[in-house]
């Protein structure tokens, strides 16, 4: 029977069950096809009066009324001044299939790329993909998701255009036991692109967050079709705060960040989007032939805590104390510990930092809740 993963950490979990999607809206508001024509029109910045919209669009004016209110509704700032017409509060870099494939460049051969306005689920979608045959390196990205969602079953918070959501369909030839762990190269992959951004200060959250002076910056959420022994599929699923409004910072309950604070420019997600599956590509591609075992060494470097003191909170609510220590050839988080090295593989689990106690030495173990 064909087995599928929903691995949001290092160690894959398999189940034999149906494809189904879970999580709650996505945005503060779903968007249709008629709003979307109004917001490419709109995404340039300038003042387009309500006239000049409906009659290149087909509307009336009453209809451009309505789609702009949409848009509010969705997290969007939008300016309406009498005589002049509606402008957004700032320009926004839509999703362009085309624009991502000259960015590409030479590789822009190696991906088959489907962009949409909205979706459920763009990991739901890529599996579908892959369940039907489809090749990997298939890239499924939205400007809007329905039923977005993280580790644990958390919903994905973005407004339009203010996050950039995509998922990859990558075949291998090995089993999914193999692909323990891929969570991790994926982290790297993301974290080599913030680098080649010049964005300083990330750093990468086991099992599978980017984080930027603390607050989440990205996340990665991977689910695998397969069989035990080979092939498998496995959907890497991305979620990347690029421009975050007040109105979707006041629907997360975690400390967010996003890429133009980060970066203190703003950034166009065409070319994030094609800088984001080269890295991908490489570190993927030698993931199929060596797993993470490359990669250890790197994540280590990014990992924020690292070498520092932390407390795990398990499924079953009990709390472990130890010293991070980087990650085993499977994925599996080295705590260390007053028992000895510990390995946790679980994406149930919670990692916190913790407070040393005062003259504690940095191997020691003794320490406090922060």
């Amino acid at each position: 029977m064909p087995l599928e993963a929903n691995v949001s950490c290092a160690w894959p979990v398999l189940r034999p069950v149906p494809l189904q999607t879970a999580g709650e809206p996505l945005s503060l508001g779903t968007m249709k096809t008629w709003q979307f024509k109004v917001l490419r029109r709109l995404a340039d910045g300038e003042f387009h009066s309500g006239e000049a919209l409906g009659n290149a669009l087909g509307m009336s004016r009453a209809s451009v009324w309505l789609a702009v209110r949409e848009l509010e509704l969705a997290g969007l700032e939008v300016y309406k001044v009498r005589g002049r017409g509606y402008r957004l509060a700032q320009p926004l870099s839509l999703l362009d299939r085309e624009a991502v494939l000259r960015e590409l460049g030479d590789d822009a051969a190696h991906f088959t790329i489907e962009i949409l306005d909205d979706i459920s689920s763009t990991n739901t979608l890529a599996m579908q993909r892959a369940e039907q045959g489809a090749p990997g390196a298939l890239v499924v990205a939205a400007e809007q998701q329905e039923a977005g969602r993280g580790r644990m079953g958390r919903a994905w918070h973005a407004g339009v255009g203010g996050a950039l959501t995509f998922s990859l369909l990558w075949r291998f030839t090995q089993g999914a036991g193999f692909l323990s762990g891929l969570s991790l190269a994926a982290g790297v992959a993301l974290m080599r692109a913030l680098k080649t951004l010049g964005i300083a200060e990330a750093g990468l959250k086991w099992p599978n967050d980017v984080l930027w002076r603390g607050g989440k910056l990205a996340g990665i959420l991977i689910e695998m079709h397969g069989d035990m022994l080979g092939p498998s599929a496995a959907v890497i699923g991305i979620g990347v705060n690029v421009r975050l409004s007040d109105a979707v910072r006041g629907r997360i309950d975690q400390a967010a960040a996003d890429l133009e604070t980060a970066s203190g420019r703003p950034l166009d997600r065409n070319r994030l989007l094609a800088l984001l599956l080269k890295e991908l590509r490489q570190v993927l591609e030698a993931f199929a032939r060596g797993g993470l075992a490359p990669f250890r060494e790197e994540w280590r470097d990014y990992h924020v805590h690292q070498d520092k003191a932390v407390t795990l909170i398990l499924p079953d609510a009990r709390q472990e104390r130890g010293w991070a220590r980087g990650v085993a050839e499977d994925g599996a988080l080295l705590i260390e510990t007053e028992a000895g090295m510990r390995r946790y593989h679980s994406g149930e689990i919670s990692l916190r930092p913790t407070k040393p106690v005062k003259g504690t030495p940095q191997g020691g173990v003794e320490m406090n809740d922060a």
